[in-house]
């Protein structure tokens, strides 16, 4: 488990075989490095990876062929990726819960600078539309929160059937992550709030209505599984 708050950039360099080689050499990397040890686990680009080697300064780690089927990893070569321990019992959570289990791949359209921020809007690439629209798209709400490379963020905007997003990035994130690299086209690897994929499951079980449980016989909820003040009032909620 992670919290999205990026300690370090590294470089990524394919070994072959899935294997990855990170070379961490930025100013800040004492905070992956610190205590790194064989097994551990450290989000590379928002993707959970098993540290399978440790370097001097930096580490090896090897995906399987379906992490590199979801994610950016395989088609990125010497690119720069952003990098977080995972979380330990007792540490701040600065972000949001993030899995290192990407969803989606997507790609920035646009990136502005305004006086305070840069606002960046992402789609789908045309070749992940239907995974896009299947694995993502239902859980990107205004406010809510998204990982991308591994970077908790705030959806700004985005259009009703969840076809974009945009995000608000303030100068510290996007200089010390690699949202700086971006250019328009760029890919990049999206996980949705875990929390909103837990609450979409419990609203579809309670619209088939298969093993109806007793809070999915309340009137609180209507046929089509919808959470009403009702409900969360009967559930201390409210």
């Amino acid at each position: 488990m992670f919290t999205g708050l990026i300690q370090s950039l590294g470089k990524l360099k394919s070994l072959g075989n899935d294997y990855f080689q990170i070379s961490c050499t930025s100013s800040n990397s004492y905070q992956i490095l610190q205590d790194l040890a064989i097994g551990d686990s450290v989000a590379v680009d928002g993707v959970c990876l098993t540290v399978v080697e440790v370097l001097p300064q930096g580490f090896v780690a090897i995906a399987s062929p379906e992490t590199l089927r979801r994610s950016t990893l395989g088609s990125c070569p010497d690119a720069w990726v952003n990098l977080e321990t995972s979380l330990r019992a007792g540490s701040k959570l600065g972000g949001h819960f993030v899995t290192g289990h990407v969803d989606s791949i997507g790609a920035l359209a646009t990136s502005i600078q305004t006086a305070n921020s840069w606002e960046m809007r992402f789609g789908a690439p045309a070749a992940a539309n239907s995974a896009w629209q299947r694995q993502i798209a239902p859980y990107i709400v205004p406010k809510g929160s998204i990982a991308v490379n591994g970077i908790s963020l705030t959806v700004a905007d985005c259009d009703a059937d969840g076809n974009w997003f945009e995000i608000a990035v303030i100068p510290h994130s996007f200089s010390e992550t690699n949202l700086s690299y971006l250019q328009p086209g760029s890919l990049v690897n999206l996980e949705a709030d875990i929390l909103g994929k837990y609450v979409a499951k419990f609203l579809r079980s309670g619209a088939r209505g298969s093993h109806p449980e007793p809070w999915e016989e309340s009137p609180a909820i209507n046929s089509l599984g919808t959470i009403t003040p009702g409900f969360l009032a009967e559930h201390g909620f409210i």
